[in-house]
């Protein structure tokens, strides 16, 4: 389920004064991103490079509460160029939280606007009984610094901007929050942010442990547009075990260069993302391209073969025997099944997107 995406600010208690280095333009060659196919195969690395940073970071003992209060925010970080992939790592992919910042018991809190009416940090311990039990509503009435409605052909659902929902709305449930929502991109949202975002909802349905989760969006001096957002995760009651990374994601968008001082864009078929302003990095996202239509093929001819998968029955998601989030579930939630992927889906069942069956 998709977050939205729209722009952001600077941290509230601790002020992440992320430095990514001067110049207003991005651009990146467009080698047919817009195809949907190759956006769902983009989802998938993405939440396999997701997972496996997740789970490295997890197995380090020294993930526990006592470190985290001694991974301080970083007063500055530089942030390297685009170079194809939807996040980098910060802090080797430790969360920054203190330990007082660490708690078992759900809250939510929405930065104020800065000055500009720009979007500042959104912090929450996620849990189950903060959750959302509806759909979420229009969100069309709010217009974050930045905003313009453009439509490329190329980009996947053709809008180029989303409102981008700082703390994903299957996570708290905020919907039309002007501190909650940035203008961000479409591949921000999907590529980069959303494979964060159900990897901490699955965690916190499967295991009804709570996340501290921080959103921070970065903006470049008095730009309008954020350059991209620092997401932070940490699981409480299993101190890291479950959930832990520490990523900034790109405002970028593979094809569009984006003016960040006033939202305005181009579709060039290029993106530039720079870091200096002397230092000008141009990637192209056919780079992208190998791995994903492999992991494509054998998504869909597992739909024709028989396969054994775990249910879970409460969340109504099926995962490989292999998955992390099997270990979570409860043994009431369990179930096995043999059979096609297809008639699983047909049945209501939801591909587990970590471990993507």
């Amino acid at each position: 389920m998709l977050s939205g995406c729209d722009d952001t600010g600077n941290t509230d208690s601790e002020k992440v004064t992320t430095t990514i280095e001067n110049n207003e333009q991005t651009s990146v060659s467009n080698q047919n991103i817009s195809e949907t196919t190759q956006q769902e195969s983009k989802i998938s690395e993405t939440t396999a490079k997701v997972e496996s940073k997740v789970s490295s970071n997890s197995s380090k003992k020294s993930k526990s509460t006592n470190n985290a209060k001694n991974t301080k925010s970083i007063k500055t970080t530089k942030i390297p160029a685009y170079n194809g992939n939807a996040y980098v790592e910060l802090n080797n992919n430790e969360p920054e939280f203190t330990s007082k910042e660490i708690t078992a018991k759900s809250f939510e809190k929405y930065g104020s606007l800065d000055k500009l009416g720009r979007c500042t940090v959104c912090v929450a311990s996620v849990g189950r009984d903060i959750m959302p039990t509806e759909k979420r509503g229009e969100i069309g009435m709010i217009k974050p610094t930045g905003w313009h409605t453009v439509k490329y052909d190329f980009v996947d659902g053709k809008y180029l901007y989303n409102r981008c929902h700082l703390i994903g709305y299957q996570l708290t449930g905020e919907n039309a929050n002007e501190k909650n929502l940035i203008t961000g991109t479409r591949y921000l949202n999907v590529i980069g942010m959303l494979p964060f975002e159900d990897m901490v909802a699955d965690y916190v349905k499967e295991t009804s442990n709570h996340v501290i989760y921080r959103v921070t969006p970065v903006f470049e001096g008095n730009n309008l547009v954020a350059k991209g957002v620092k997401m932070e995760g940490y699981s409480v009651e299993d101190k890291g075990e479950g959930i832990s990374f520490n990523v900034f994601c790109y405002n970028v968008q593979p094809g569009v260069t984006i003016n960040y001082a006033t939202g305005d864009s181009d579709g060039n078929g290029k993106t530039e993302y720079n870091s200096n302003s002397n230092n000008r990095q141009t990637a192209s996202s056919s780079n992208k391209g190998t791995k994903n239509s492999n992991s494509n093929k054998n998504t869909n001819s597992s739909s024709s073969t028989t396969t054994e998968y775990i249910l879970n029955m409460n969340t109504h998601k099926f995962h490989t025997p292999s998955c992390r989030s099997v270990k979570q579930m409860s043994n009431s939630n369990k179930g096995v099944y043999k059979g096609k992927r297809q008639d699983l889906i047909d049945q209501g069942y939801e591909p587990c997107k970590i471990c993507n069956p």
